[in-house]
């Protein structure tokens, strides 16, 4: 730094700001002089030295169920990206929805002295062993998509979801509306499906249980369950209609329908959720509901930034929008 000071002709602090990416200074006319000078002679910050000084390393950990799931994909780029508008770097770790590996993968996380935690695992039916980890030793965290009820949280509005989704149907004329509900260990599916029953009441319709089966966020799963659903009952009773809890398992329902020989939407018709990309390239494009996972991503950094800088922090809700496409139609 010493030797870029004296070429460019300024002092060791303002190179130090120069190569800051994260400073305003870096962008002006200056900096882009003084990045000539230390690309000529080869010198770049070392980040180590400079987390040593900061006692920061400008790294935030990122736990979330799997990458091979498209939602989490997508909300994981969306949170490195908010990261990198921070000058911050994003390290993933997967989990696969087991608490036991979510402890280690947190621990191993720790190990690396990232600054805080994005948790996109959490879980109604315990009490997180990593969470708990985290609050004893003051590290700041914060939940993106799911909730445990406890901790800061970004998340969509799904019980608003579930609502428009079963609205849409019920105003199609449907009254037999099944939902593959998604398991009831994670947030999301649990309030999707309370807006559905929420739904159904207001409109005077019974909700036949029969119809609400669990499943997990799969396209395996959604066909199996969809299989053993249709299957299980006469053409009379079945229903005319039915709401996944995500597209990944709307998808495997489309596979089952077209094994039973059910058509789609002529006989079903499906309402997804998410709306990933996949939704409306199908070959019957899917009515979903769009999660806005950007604002979901951007929000769970935002919250942990203000708990990193000891700023009160306070969960965030984001609403979710219904896109009507060809898979739903009037009821039968």
């Amino acid at each position: 730094m010493a030797d870029v000071a004296r070429e460019a002709g300024v002092n060791a602090s303002t190179v130090s700001r120069a190569m800051d990416e994260r400073h305003p200074f870096s962008r002006s006319a200056t900096a882009a002089r003084i990045k000539e000078v230390a690309q000529r002679i080869g010198y770049s910050p070392n980040p180590a030295a400079a987390s040593l000084r900061r006692q920061s390393t400008r790294t935030i950990g990122v736990v979330v169920s799997r990458l091979s799931d498209g939602v989490m994909a997508i909300l994981y780029e969306e949170i490195a990206e908010a990261c990198r508008d921070h000058g911050l770097h994003a390290l993933v770790a997967i989990t696969h929805d087991e608490p036991a590996a979510e402890a280690v993968q947190g621990r191993l996380l720790l190990d690396r002295m990232v600054d805080g935690l994005v948790l996109a695992t959490a879980r109604l039916d315990s009490e997180s062993d990593l969470v708990r980890e985290l609050a004893a030793r003051d590290i700041p965290y914060a939940l993106a998509l799911r909730t445990d009820g406890r901790g800061p949280a970004s998340v969509g509005d799904d019980k608003l979801g579930g609502y428009l989704a079963a609205r849409h149907l019920i105003d199609l004329g449907h009254r037999r509306i099944a939902l593959i509900a998604g398991p009831p260990y994670a947030s999301n599916p649990v309030g999707r499906m309370e807006g559905y029953r929420t739904a159904l009441r207001e409109a005077g319709i019974t909700v036949d249980e029969r119809l609400v089966r669990p499943s997990e966020f799969s396209m395996e799963s959604g066909e199996r369950v969809a299989t053993e659903l249709l299957s299980a009952m006469p053409a009379g009773e079945r229903p005319t209609a039915v709401m996944t809890v995500n597209d990944n398992t709307a998808v495997g329902v489309l596979a089952a329908a077209r094994r039973l020989g059910i058509s789609i939407p002529g006989e079903l018709s499906l309402v997804g959720y998410n709306d990933t990309p996949l939704a409306a390239r199908l070959p019957i494009p899917l009515t979903s509901v769009r999660v806005p996972l950007r604002e979901i991503g951007r929000g769970a950094v935002d919250i942990l930034l203000r708990s990193i800088e000891g700023k009160p922090t306070a969960s965030a809700v984001y609403a979710p929008t219904l896109i009507p496409r060809e898979s739903s139609t009037p009821a039968p």
